[in-house]
Formats: structure tokens, sequence, C-alpha cells
């Protein structure tokens, strides 16, 4: 029985670890996205939308 609970246990270390750090990627990537919202609210009520009067043609 020995044998089998060493690779067993070493599964089951690393599901964890693994589980635990796609939280904290998941985490992290949830606040960058909420902090760029907020930058990008912030920008809109100081400057107002400076897209709406420019054209863009796509070109260099």
């Amino acid at each position: 029985m020995m044998c089998i609970d060493n690779p067993v246990l070493a599964v089951v270390f690393a599901a964890v670890f693994f589980y635990v750090l796609y939280g904290v990627i998941r985490g992290a990537v949830r606040d960058g996205i909420l902090q760029a919202d907020e930058r990008r609210q912030e920008a809109l009520l100081r400057f107002g939308d400076v897209r709406a009067g420019s054209e863009w043609h796509g070109g260099p």
C-alpha cells in the first residue's frame, strides 16, 4: 500500500496547488479588469468621450 500512496499523494498536492494558483490568477485578472474600468470611467468623466469627435480611418 505504501508504494501507491506516494504518487497519489503527490497528485493530490499538485491538484490543490494548481487550484489555489488558478484562484490567485483569476482574482488578479478580475481586479485588473475592475481597475481598468474605473480608470476608463474616470477618464470619460474628466475629458469627455474624445472618441466621439475623432474619426480614425485605420491608416498610419
